[in-house]
């Protein structure tokens, strides 16, 4: 009998240091960068030492000291952002709640002292939950598996955030970009509306026309002001996003324009089967339905019945005599299911399973009509960003080199002139505008190849013309 039972407890012993091994967080990171290479570009890792903080700050440095490319404020964003270190962490948490579900509880030990009357008893048992020990291969095949679900859900998320920061850095670009040609605008209309005054006052000009020029110099110059405060709002997301201090927000700089368009649009092939079966969310919504499967069998158990097995061992002790008895035996406590049978509970799991079945469908549906819309959104604003590029603003070039022979050949006023330059301010702005689409489809579309789609609708286009470009 005593081998039987320290053969239990060894076999126990075991199981439960099996069971202990340690959350690898870093190896979960290397993970992640091996599975979003194009997201973090295997710079992505948690900081827990002061030489992993300082290495971080000096990186940042490095990289706020010159204008900041999309690239650039990725990386900054993954070195800098205290915000993607929480989450990081968090993973951390979530990882290891996920493996300690996969182990072993520890033995009870209980310790009795009775007197009773010259008798002495001191009662010791050691017990351990056998339903646990019987079930440990399939709660650690289920608590692996939660591990992956943790980790997908990790990529995931920087998925997300590295997305966020290229489009907050997109919209910044842009509306600096912006804001420096509402300002040649605005200086271009106070000259027309000066110029229109004075030959008002010498008879040269209605007050009709002096104020139509004037009423474009007002427009232009409430534009400038939106354009303003727009650079101040897509700015300070930007540094939002970046996890920036207030000093490095003042030594942020960046480009003056947009990057070109690249030579040919992405091939309509990355949006295919395989593509569709290497989302995240897809890995992560089959990960739940595997979850949801092997759960549950193991609750169907645990429903049903508990088994606690424990060794005894009780020594008496007779001070009238002097003698000493040891008695040693087993237990066995079990929970009878004589009020709850467990019904509801395995109502409850079927429900979870088929409710894990249905989301997972749902996600392979959903994700395939995703990336369809996310590559029409794509290849939409490239071609109107070229058809601006390569038709509209030459046309418009063009027109205005003919307006200028014109006026030089005086076949035309000056104020003619300067309503043609006013007609190029609304294409001007559309091109810019469609520039910018682009590019934020461009990071949708990547996000929607790999991880889970965020915004990136196409704005509408519009060329009209303001007030002020009227010729009379």
């Amino acid at each position: 009998m005593r081998g039987h039972i320290r053969l239990a407890a060894v076999a126990a012993a075991v199981l439960a240091l099996a069971g202990c091994a340690t959350v690898d967080i870093d190896q979960a990171v290397r993970d992640t960068n091996r599975a979003i290479p194009g997201f973090t570009d295997n710079k992505l890792e948690l900081s827990r030492t002061d030489q992993q903080r300082q290495a971080r700050a000096r990186l940042s440095g490095e990289l706020l000291a010159k204008p900041l490319t999309m690239d650039d404020a990725v990386q900054l964003a993954l070195a800098n952002s205290p915000s993607l270190q929480a989450l990081i962490a968090q993973s951390w948490a979530d990882i290891a709640a996920a493996d300690q579900a996969g182990r072993l509880g520890n033995p009870v030990f209980t310790f009795e002292r009775v007197r009773v009357q010259s008798e002495l008893e001191i009662g010791r048992l050691l017990s351990i939950g056998l339903l646990d020990l019987l079930t440990l291969p399939r709660r650690q095949a289920l608590s692996r598996n939660q591990v992956a679900q943790a980790r997908t859900q990790m990529s995931a998320t920087i998925v997300e955030q590295v997305s966020q920061v290229r489009q907050a850095w997109v919209r910044a670009v842009a509306a600096q970009q912006s804001l420096d040609y509402a300002q040649q605008v605005n200086n271009s209309a106070q000259a027309s509306a000066e110029l229109a005054q004075r030959m008002q006052q010498v008879g040269n000009f209605s007050k009709l026309q002096r104020a139509r020029q004037h009423a474009f110099y007002a427009d232009a110059a409430a534009q400038l002001a939106s354009a303003n405060h727009a650079t101040t709002a897509a700015r300070e997301e930007l540094v939002r996003q970046l996890g920036l201090t207030e000093e490095q927000a003042r030594q942020l700089k960046l480009p003056q324009r947009l990057p070109d368009l690249p030579k040919q649009p992405r091939a309509p092939a990355h949006v295919n089967a395989s593509a569709l079966q290497q989302r995240l969310d897809v890995q992560l919504a089959r990960l739940q339905l595997d979850v949801a499967g092997k759960s549950q069998g193991l609750n169907l158990l645990n429903s049903l019945f508990d088994i606690e097995a424990g060794a005894r061992r009780d020594t008496r002790f007779d001070n009238a005599t002097g003698e000493r008895a040891t008695a040693k035996g087993y237990e066995l406590e079990i929970r009878l299911p004589l009020f709850d049978w467990g019904g509801a509970q395995r109502a409850a799991m079927n429900a979870q399973s088929l409710a894990a079945a249905n989301r997972y469908e749902a996600v392979i549906r959903a994700a395939s009509s995703q990336l369809r819309e996310s590559y029409s959104a794509y290849r939409t604003a490239y071609d109107l960003a070229r058809h601006y590029r390569d038709e509209v603003v030459p046309l418009r070039k063009t027109i205005s080199e003919e307006n200028v022979l014109r006026y030089n050949g005086m076949l035309i006023g000056v104020f003619e002139l300067l309503a043609d330059q006013r007609d190029q301010v609304a294409t001007v702005n559309a091109a810019l505008n469609a520039q910018q689409q682009f590019w934020l489809a461009d990071a949708g579309l990547a996000s929607s190849l790999i991880g889970k789609p965020i915004a990136m609708g196409v704005t509408p286009v519009s060329t009209s013309t303001t007030s002020g470009g009227e010729r009379h």
